[in-house]
């Protein structure tokens, strides 16, 4: 979440950026909301003060009556000014919830069909084998019976595919180990002020993403950027410590609301998955530098998979709330003969340490909020689409990448 502060000193690139996202929210509001609170906090603060100054007069001696009847009447207004000023405070931080992160200047305006290219690698292939045929004839995945269990785009994956999701999470674990991330596991449930706080703000109210557990203050994650945006909650780490570099491993729930219009055959888009996420914590003037070799790990993964890619800035009407700069990869699929999205790394300033309250104490005393940064690392049940797509051969076998090989009994087939 933005600072009311920030938003009042700099109303018109909050509007601007705002809108560039394409969140329809009106930014004046928040003002006038903050100013009825500043008006209702100036007379509570008033009848708290005119309180002491009674309590502070009727110490040690006989309580005058007028001041005591005067006490029983400031007790009833302050509590009814307390209860608007709660009132209040809730209205305006519900506003500012919903404002998006400030873009960057380098990110480009527009839509999804806006975002540019930055870099690309690898050869693209004229062939590929249908990952969903493929693994539906080795009897490697079967969606029926997970529809049969759990609904539709759930599934069990079986043999040599679960095998390979094995290979392909050790390999990239061993990646960001090589980097310096601390591996974790995470929780698959955060609560609602976690979720919040990682600024998954939908554009309209039919696109939340999330599964909600009834009757709890629980919801499944979505990925493991949510429980990770949450370990330092309530939390000053001091400036030596930072950067800190975690590698989150969970299952990740989704509903894929707003997923219309976009490929979803076989295991590209599914509602249950695993992945390896990475996430930063670091000062501020780390951030940009930080994001970089995020994507810099990304890349390194999918070249020793061998597999062709491009990186794109992605546009400003396509970020989410909480990231004020963010690439997508793309690998190219010889299946449909178009890029299609492997990873993604996002930069979030401060937005979500804001609204967790995660700070740094600095060297001379001082605090701020940290920055947050995430980057996927590998997501299984697509990382599978893209191996079978550019490994299965006619004859209905798997080449193995040589970099899976050491998790396979290196085995060069399966």
């Amino acid at each position: 979440m933005l600072d009311i502060k920030f938003i009042r000193e700099n109303l018109d690139l909050v509007k601007k950026s705002t809108k560039e996202k394409g969140y329809k929210i009106d930014v004046d509001e928040a003002i006038k909301l903050d100013d009825e609170r500043k008006s209702i906090l100036a007379k509570v603060e008033a009848l708290r003060q005119r309180r002491n100054e009674i309590a502070a007069k009727m110490k040690g001696g006989k309580p005058d009556a007028a001041l005591i009847e005067e006490g029983k009447n400031l007790k009833s207004e302050l509590a009814t000014g307390e209860a608007e000023l709660s009132a209040a405070e809730t209205k305006l931080n519900d506003i500012i919830k919903r404002i998006p992160n400030i873009i960057f200047d380098d990110v480009p305006l527009g839509g999804e069909e806006c975002s540019v290219e930055v870099k690309a690698w690898g050869e693209h292939r004229t062939d590929g084998i249908d990952h969903l045929d493929f693994a539906t004839s080795r009897d490697w995945v079967d969606f029926e019976r997970g529809a049969k269990v759990a609904g539709a785009k759930f599934y069990y994956l079986k043999d040599g595919l679960a095998l390979l999701e094995n290979a392909l999470y050790q390999y990239g674990l061993s990646k960001v180990l090589e980097h310096g991330f601390t591996f974790m596991t995470v929780p698959d449930m955060v609560s609602s002020r976690v979720l919040e706080g990682c600024g998954f703000n939908p554009r309209t109210s039919d696109q939340s993403d999330e599964y909600y557990i009834e009757g709890e203050d629980l919801a499944m994650i979505a990925t493991a950027e949510m429980p990770l945006t949450g370990y330092h909650m309530d939390e000053i780490i001091d400036e030596d410590k930072l950067p800190l570099l975690y590698a989150g491993y969970s299952a990740c729930f989704r509903k894929e609301a707003g997923a219309y219009g976009k490929y979803t055959r076989g295991l590209f888009r599914v509602h249950q998955f695993n992945k390896l996420e990475m996430y930063v914590f670091c000062l501020p003037e780390q951030s940009k530098e930080l994001h970089e070799k995020i994507l810099a790990i990304e890349e390194e993964i999918w070249q020793g998979l061998g597999v062709p890619y491009h990186v794109i800035n992605i546009a400003a009407g396509d970020l989410g709330a909480p990231a004020a700069k963010k690439y997508d990869m793309e690998y190219w699929s010889p299946v449909n003969q178009k890029y299609q999205e492997i990873t993604s790394c996002s930069n979030c300033t401060d937005f979500q340490a804001r609204a967790v309250n995660c700070r740094v104490r600095r060297k001379d005393g001082s605090l701020e909020y940290v920055h947050t940064l995430n980057g996927t690392a590998v997501s299984l049940a697509r990382a599978l689409v893209v191996i079978l797509e550019n490994y299965a051969t006619k004859d209905g076998k798997l080449k193995v990448p040589e970099v899976l090989r050491p998790y396979l009994n290196n085995k060069e087939e399966l």
